[in-house]
């Protein structure tokens, strides 16, 4: 492996561009899933790709072996965003867009994942160390992508402006360095400090990685853009960087699967506009009342996407207190079960829980929440925490032992889609009535009155008919919603609105130009 990050500078032919954000939730992930789809529509072949990511919103993807420079059928996990802008892209998602997964399990330490697979759980420190014998696997996992693309949208991760970071960095000017790669910057407007941040960014970078950075984007913009003129021009002067365009807010974002839980602190996602030629629903329609927990370390939060944008569906995100009336409590996953469930009994929502059952109402528990429902959660090697058992709902006959490899499964039938990401086998009464059956394959359980019910299944509401179905049994009424093509119209719409604002001539120019 490559021990010093300085070396081994790469010749590449591919156009390649890089961004990078004055720091983190500026909206790096969503302008190059909107360019991935702009460049797409153009027939251009294009890729996503980011060295490291940090995200407990991840997705499946196959495995790119790194030895044989071929697509495996095993999957893996890359991030959520990664995910989207292959999507974006037009083409299939792959470990090799996303080689490093940092999945946080505390405020200090992360899972590491590898080209798709978990590596081991290290604290920050020690990850820091591990930094340049992680850059072989990113140099080889870009240059596969390299191979396969015209160009390739590289985005980087937090700001470059960490200077404290540049030695060993393999995720901003580090990993641009190495790959001989153009930079353009991007700046949210939104939260304020826009100008400093962008002459702030230069003023603490060396002068290689300011002659690195061609130009900077302005994001989330509102309002009378010629307002902004001046600050445009003071920027450039202070820089010598290139303005290449000031991007409004594009309002249909929350349309989107978030990369961070970040999110999940904005406000709520709202469905789409009725199209003129389907039926109004009336005003005083009756919605299902769906809660959804907040645990500190939720995981695969975007399962909710598609109800929080139903029309017939009001879900409220909880994150502490008493929980509400509801027809419908989903426990989603988590990326550490164990000491979510600790927080869960902490804020009393056991309690809750039961109550709710008692009186009627329905509990859906997803990957991580599935396992609570059960009656006992083992993790006898401590890969989760310092408990080695704790005690679950007891809401059905399920027991899980927290042992093995992690799986990571794509599962496909006739019209139906869903993955899985977990740690853990289950076993138990309540799965030879599976929640779910396709093609005489049970996945989950359920009780015995289907009040309760469970599954490893993420993306499940994603699947039109499923969803409708499940909403179906709860009281409501069937839709026409279609999820997937709503995220669709909504890369599309991105794609022109970023082409409507960002100088996309001098882009392609900035991609020929290393």
């Amino acid at each position: 492996m490559t021990e010093n990050l300085q070396s081994n500078i790469l010749t590449l032919t591919s156009q390649q561009i890089m961004f990078m954000g004055t720091g983190s939730d500026v909206g790096k992930s969503l302008i190059v899933a909107g360019l991935c789809r702009l460049f797409a529509n153009k027939n251009i072949n294009v890729a996503p790709f980011k060295s490291q990511n940090m995200s407990n919103n991840a997705a499946v993807a196959h495995i790119f072996d790194l030895k044989t420079q071929k697509i495996t059928q095993d999957m893996g996990e890359i991030g959520r965003a990664q995910w989207l802008q292959a999507k974006a892209a037009k083409i299939a998602p792959a470990t090799n867009m996303n080689p490093i997964l940092l999945k946080p399990e505390n405020e200090i330490g992360s899972q590491v994942i590898i080209n798709g697979k978990k590596f081991k759980s290290l604290k920050a420190r020690e990850y820091y160390q591990y930094k340049p014998k992680f850059l072989s696997v990113i140099l080889q996992a870009y240059q596969s992508l390299q191979q396969q693309h015209q160009m390739i949208l590289v985005e980087g991760a937090g700001s470059p402006a960490e200077s404290n970071l540049r030695k060993n960095d393999i995720a901003n000017m580090g990993f641009a360095e190495q790959i001989n790669i153009p930079v353009v910057l991007i700046g949210d407007i939104d939260r304020g400090g826009v100008i400093a941040s962008i002459v702030g960014t230069y003023e603490v970078i060396s002068q290689a990685d300011r002659d690195r950075i061609k130009g900077f984007i302005i994001n989330k913009f509102r309002g009378d853009i010629s307002l902004f003129d001046e600050a445009i021009v003071e920027i450039e002067n202070r820089t010598g960087w290139k303005n290449l365009g000031v991007l409004p807010h594009f309002a249909d974002a929350h349309l989107l699967p978030a990369e961070d839980s970040v999110a999940l602190e904005k406000a709520p996602k709202t469905a789409q506009k009725t199209p003129k030629n389907d039926k109004k629903q009336p005003k005083n329609a009756k919605k299902t009342r769906i809660l959804a927990l907040k645990m500190p370390h939720i995981a695969n939060f975007d399962d909710l996407d598609p109800l929080s944008q139903h029309q017939n569906v009001a879900l409220n995100l909880v994150k502490s207190g008493v929980l509400p009336e509801a027809d419908l409590i989903i426990i989603p996953g988590s990326k550490s079960t164990i000491a979510d469930l600790e927080f869960l009994y902490q804020q009393g929502w056991d309690i809750d829980i039961k109550s709710h059952v008692r009186r009627g109402g329905k509990v859906l528990g997803i990957c991580g929440g599935f396992q609570m429902l059960g009656k006992t959660i083992n993790d006898p090697n401590l890969l989760e925490g310092k408990k080695t058992k704790i005690q679950g709902l007891g809401l059905l006959d399920i027991e899980t032992e927290i042992a093995g490899d992690k799986s990571t499964n794509l599962v496909e039938f006739d019209g139906f889609s869903a993955y899985e990401i977990h740690l853990g086998k289950t076993s138990g009464g309540d799965l030879k009535s599976p929640m779910i059956t396709m093609d005489n394959q049970g996945f989950g359980a359920k009780s015995a009155d289907g009040k309760v019910m469970g599954s490893y299944l993420h993306g499940l509401f994603s699947n039109d008919e499923f969803r409708e179905g499940f909403l179906n049994d709860l009281g409501i009424d069937k839709t026409d919603q279609n999820y997937n093509q709503t995220i669709e119209n909504t890369l599309d719409n991105l794609a022109q609105h970023i082409e409507k604002y960002i100088n996309i001539e001098s882009l392609n120019e900035i991609s020929q130009s290393n």
